[in-house]
């Protein structure tokens, strides 16, 4: 197999973003409740992560929980909050530790002040370090994101003559970073989800029927294996 390493960098491979899905399927098929599906997923997120620093992937940006995902019963959610605080409270001295740097991009002024307080303790941790930077999406959804820009731009009282792509770009939660090279859906659903609509505008897709508990580093092989083998014209 080739030197995914060597790939990467041909590539010019920079930014990976993933919709992580079906941790409550996965559970299912194996008769185990939807907790354990989720706790799962969050180690094989651990495993991706190491995976993008073993490769050289600069960005990794994942969708943790959505917008949508309050309209989910209300045993789940409390769950899924919990899990998020209890994950970051004890993997974020380990990922500091390996140089990631974390960053939360959402609506997070809306959620409960301890996590707020927790999201702030990870970032604020890591914002030095200079290995991968991991973007975790939570309380997210792509058109509250646009939403969100478009009144940033209005409130600073900037003429429409003046309004362009980068102006935008520049007011979204993902201003600082490159916009998504390739983005992977695990679970086999054909769809985006409301994850990043403008950032991913010419990005690659690549959907894998694995479901997101099963995702390792070798899936993550094969879906930049497969990137290789695309022709990014972005339009010309």
């Amino acid at each position: 197999m080739e030197n995914i390493k060597d790939v990467v960098k041909e590539t010019n491979l920079k930014h990976i973003a993933i919709i992580m899905d079906g941790n409550r399927r996965w559970a299912k098929l194996k008769n185990l409740p939807s907790a354990m599906g989720h706790k799962k997923g969050v180690e094989s997120l651990k495993a991706t992560l190491k995976a993008c620093d073993d490769f050289g992937i600069k960005y990794l940006t994942v969708y943790a929980f959505s917008t949508e995902n309050w309209n989910r019963k209300q045993e789940e959610v409390d769950f899924l909050m919990d899990l998020f605080c209890k994950t970051l409270e004890n993997e974020t001295k380990e990922m500091h530790e390996k140089n990631v740097v974390i960053n939360f991009i959402g609506d997070l002024v809306n959620l409960p002040e301890k996590l707020q307080n927790i999201l702030k303790s990870s970032s604020e941790l890591t914002k030095n370090n200079t290995g991968v930077n991991l973007q975790i999406a939570f309380n997210y959804g792509s058109r509250n994101e646009i939403v969100h820009a478009v009144k940033s731009i209005l409130q600073k009282g900037m003429k429409s003559e003046d309004i362009t792509e980068e102006v935008v770009s520049k007011e979204l939660y993902t201003a600082n970073m490159p916009e998504p090279d390739l983005l992977i859906r695990t679970g086999g659903e054909m769809r985006v989800s409301n994850y990043l609509l403008w950032q991913i505008a010419y990005s690659e897709f690549y959907v894998t029927q694995k479901f997101w508990p099963e995702f390792d580093k070798e899936a993550l092989e094969e879906a930049i294996l497969e990137f290789k083998n695309r022709q990014r014209r972005f339009g010309a």
